[in-house]
């Protein structure tokens, strides 16, 4: 296992950006970079034993510095939307940036922790990437300081480890965004997807929760058996048509907070499969409804669902809903989460 550093293009700052790309035996490679702690490429086997990418991105590391639909980032301090743009906690209200309708998105879309320079430590089959930020900023309490770490074992498991401190109690809810398509191109739709959720959180018209945790039973939200991506996501049910197809969050069954196997995603062609473990209670599915078209890697022109998300998380507007699980962390209470991402190419009818 080897870490292996190269120059990745620079901030509007002029400060450079360097791409670390670990390797396994099996030769999968994951290649990391500083700004926003992206995972900028994942090059896995198919069935065949061919390697290709299978995460969506840029060949330059200062396009990441307008990167409108996240690619491969990591969202902090809050990841997804908040309510009115506003959270109270402790008694004192917090008010962060509007910027999606009347509501906050991903904290701030220019001055989240998705678009800083994130220090970088390298070791032996991994990377760890850290950033501090101080008290007030983007409207959120405590001095913070967050680090995720990457590590790529030899049976082809992408591990993420987030941790986070703060000197006061703020809020806390890290993921990352980015966008798989185990084909490597083309729509995810005919992508298969199971979830290990019964349930998940119904939002309004501007993708705020509601509440309410409902059943997928008898709804195209449905996904405790494998089916298609595509299958049901234009039927006129009012949820899609809300968000414009999957844009929601699943409830884990029988969450404690261990590391369990909650979802699993498999190309019928290139016979890729991917498993998602995590300790957290949620996952946002994302089927790229609104990816502008714009080139990505390669020159390749990327479009809405070339590529799909699924985003380990705290549940969406959980400052403002005290019967969610909280993502309340600081003073001596500190935010810790594992998702992994494994990889696999073996041929099988159905999960």
């Amino acid at each position: 296992m080897s870490v292996v550093v190269s120059d990745f293009g620079e901030m509007r700052d002029g400060r450079k950006l360097s791409l670390y790309t670990m390797s396994n035996r099996k030769g999968m490679q994951v290649s990391v970079t500083n700004i926003g702690a992206a995972v900028v490429k994942i090059l896995v086997p198919d069935k065949n034993g061919v390697l290709e990418d299978v995460v969506l991105g840029f060949d330059d590391g200062g396009d990441y510095v307008n990167n409108d639909c996240f690619f491969g980032v990591v969202i902090g301090p809050n990841a997804n939307r908040t309510a009115k743009a506003a959270f109270c906690l402790d008694g004192e209200v917090h008010h962060l940036d509007v910027n999606d309708g009347v509501n906050n998105l991903h904290s701030h879309k220019e001055k989240g922790w998705h678009k800083r320079f994130w220090e970088a430590v390298c070791g032996e089959d991994r990377v760890t990437f850290s950033l501090e930020d101080e008290d007030g900023s983007l409207g959120f309490p405590g001095n913070k300081r967050a680090e995720v770490t990457y590590i790529l074992d030899e049976e082809n498991g992408l591990t993420l480890h987030y941790h986070g401190i703060s000197d006061k109690r703020t809020i806390m809810n890290l993921t990352n965004h980015t966008y798989f398509n185990l084909e490597g191109s083309g729509s995810i739709e005919d992508h298969e997807l199971w979830l290990a959720a019964s349930r998940y959180t119904p939002a309004d018209g501007g993708s705020i929760p509601t509440g309410e945790i409902a059943s997928v039973e008898g709804t195209p939200m449905d996904f405790t058996k494998s089916k298609r991506v595509g299958r049901d996501i234009r039927e006129t049910f009012e949820q899609l048509q809300f968000a414009g197809g999957y844009d929601h969050n699943w409830v884990i069954d029988g969450w404690n907070g261990e590391l369990r196997l909650i979802a699993r995603l498999k190309a019928p062609v290139s016979g890729r499969q991917m498993e998602v473990h995590s300790t957290l209670p949620g996952v946002q599915f994302y089927a790229g409804n609104f990816i502008t078209k714009q080139k990505g890697k390669a020159g390749v022109s990327y479009g809405p669902r070339w590529g799909l998300c699924l985003e380990t998380q705290y549940f969406p507007d959980s400052a403002n809903h005290p019967e969610f699980p909280s993502c309340v962390f600081g003073q001596g209470e500190e935010y810790d989460s594992v998702t992994v991402y494994k990889f696999d190419a073996k041929i099988v009818e159905q999960f």
